[in-house]
């Protein structure tokens, strides 16, 4: 085998574009065994993936046939000279195995092995796994150059097996997406058409209740919508679990109240929340928008307003849910604001992200009022 060192180097640059190019982790760790041993002339190449306790969990070898493998039996536990490159963490070169007095632990049925050269495999500031070689080709050992070589690949591979890494991560992060997406789709279709099919049957079942004049049979339907009620839980429940981390009606109305309840204690502001359910349920899928919107709205009236007073408002007008905050404190100018300060541009940018439209009235007489009109 021809090794001089121009025919190393293309070799070794070949060998950084084919690594580079491999994007699965096993097809990228087999390909570092194999150019291995074609880069140093080795007849036998392996590369031991260590595990979190620094032992040898994977074991991928080339120049050994399927039937010396299983003659060979169990892979190594990383004791001996591939335990020495373990702890040492740096090549090593060994002339003759054999006169070596870390030489234990091979097994009967192993190939015969006389000269060995191992390189650390380092992912991610992290030893992945060491490449072991053994047996030069046409000479009795490796020599310097064998090993610079094997140094120069084993960097080549730290960066091949991060990559691999990040594009297995990338392939399962993506197909967690997919799944979230499908489960709010489904949970959307729910809550915009079951639920708010069952909530109308059920108003105009009250509404047929009211009209009947006949108290056995109003009663009767009173019984079937508090019935359908039962079910809209059990659905909304349902979409719970399907969304991870969605808050529900219940939760947006729980959330907005908390906000109001630390503003109180943190500043001594009195504050009132006034909240339509029916609207809250329908923003249940942007309800952490609106939830950090009111927080940065109620945060500005804790730090600056110094109010006495403030109302936390959601409701229904036409087809858009309005939230306000409507404090008495002492107002602010409104041009002299402009430009200064993240609290109004962080205001104006969650109501952007909701798709809705900000609106801020504020006088010394009257106080400060935050309107985000949210389409439904």
């Amino acid at each position: 085998m021809d090794n001089s060192r121009p025919d190393r180097n293309k070799k070794l640059l070949e060998a950084g574009l084919i690594l580079a190019s491999e994007l699965s982790l096993e097809a990228v760790l087999q390909r570092i065994v194999e150019l291995a041993v074609e880069v140093t002339g080795a007849r036998y190449g392996a590369l031991g993936i260590l595990g979190p306790d620094r032992d040898i969990i994977e074991f991928i070898t080339t120049g050994v046939t399927d039937d010396e493998r299983r003659a060979i039996g169990h892979p190594p536990i990383g004791r001996g000279i591939l335990g020495a490159l373990i702890i040492e963490g740096h090549p090593l070169r060994i002339p003759e195995i054999a006169r070596d007095s870390r030489s234990v632990g091979f097994p009967p049925n192993h190939p015969p092995m006389h000269s060995f050269l191992g390189a650390p495999v380092k992912a991610r500031g992290k030893t992945f796994g060491n490449i072991y070689l053994t047996e030069k080709q046409g000479a009795d050992r490796f020599d310097e150059d064998d090993e610079a070589a094997l140094v120069v690949l084993a960097a080549q591979a730290g960066v091949a097996v991060e990559n691999a890494h990040l594009y297995q991560e990338a392939r399962e992060s993506a197909q967690r997406l997919a799944v979230i997406d499908e489960r709010e789709r489904i949970a959307r279709e729910l809550h915009d058409g079951a639920i708010q099919s069952l909530f109308a049957v059920g108003m105009g079942l009250q509404a047929a209740a009211t009209l009947s004049g006949n108290s056995d049979l109003e009663q009767r339907i009173e019984g079937a919508v508090g019935e359908i009620d039962r079910v809209i839980r059990d659905l909304r429940n349902y979409i719970f679990g399907l969304r991870p981390g969605i808050l529900a009606d219940r939760q947006l109305d729980q959330a907005l109240r908390h906000l109001a309840e630390d503003l109180e204690h943190k500043s001594g502001v009195t504050t009132v929340v006034e909240i339509e359910g029916e609207v809250a349920a329908e923003l249940a899928f942007r309800a952490a928008d609106v939830i950090q919107l009111a927080r940065e709205a109620l945060s500005n009236v804790g730090r600056h307003a110094k109010a006495a007073t403030c109302t936390v408002s959601l409701f229904r007008r036409d087809s858009v849910a309005v939230l306000e905050i409507d404090d008495d404190g002492g107002g602010f100018d409104m041009d002299a604001s402009k430009g200064k300060g993240q609290g109004l541009r962080n205001l104006a940018d969650r109501a952007a992200a909701l798709g809705g439209e900000l609106s801020i009235e504020s006088s010394p007489e009257s106080g400060t009022k935050i309107r985000v009109a949210i389409p439904l």
